[in-house]
């Protein structure tokens, strides 16, 4: 009986492999831009097109899309889709660059962001976009982190589970900022 048992386990993992499926989509420089993985137990789509619009935010007035480098990968513009057994969490982000410096940056966004609720101001050393170590697991208020003393300034409206985030950093005489929406779902939600 023992033997019957573990041969079901291998058996079953090749129908879990065989129901897999991995769709990837080059642009014209040949590179990965959309990649869609489906398995019965989740959904990934990654789209690094990202869309501005699908942030909630505008671009800042003469802002020009951040060109990204090989090894500049926390800029990266994004749009992930992952979901499964009911629960699941959207990331779209796109990153700019604006001759202008972060006081004006943070002001225009200081006003747009106050649509989707009050407006905290978080400093940080690294850019965490709505990770919230220190607030309680039933909050679904944003807080900053405990690291609030870097030279990024973070702007966050919203609730945990539906955020809208501008990290900015200076850059030259400039500013370079991130648009991010972070939406999570639950199994009575929807994205």
């Amino acid at each position: 009986m023992r033997t019957y048992k573990l041969a079901v386990i291998p058996i079953a993992a090749l129908f879990v492999l065989a129901a897999c499926s991995v769709n990837v989509k080059k642009n014209d420089e040949g590179e990965d831009k959309n990649v869609d993985i489906k398995t019965p137990f989740a959904e990934i789509h990654v789209d690094k097109g990202a869309d501005v619009r699908d942030t909630g935010l505008p671009v800042y007035a003469g802002a020009k899309p951040k060109q990204n480098t090989d090894n500049d990968e926390k800029n990266a513009n994004a749009n992930v889709d992952i979901s499964g057994f009911g629960y699941g969490v959207k990331v779209v982000a796109v990153s700019y660059n604006s001759d202008d410096p972060p006081s004006k940056v943070i002001a225009y966004y200081k006003d747009q962001l106050k649509k989707f609720g009050t407006v905290l101001e978080c400093h940080t050393s690294n850019r965490n976009w709505g990770a919230n170590r220190n607030s309680g697991h039933d909050s679904d208020e944003l807080t900053c982190d405990a690291n609030d003393n870097g030279k990024t300034i973070e702007l966050k409206a919203g609730k945990k589970s539906n955020q809208h985030i501008v990290a900015i950093d200076p850059k030259d005489k400039g500013s370079e900022f991130a648009l991010v929406y972070v939406r999570l779902r639950g199994k009575d939600d929807t994205i």
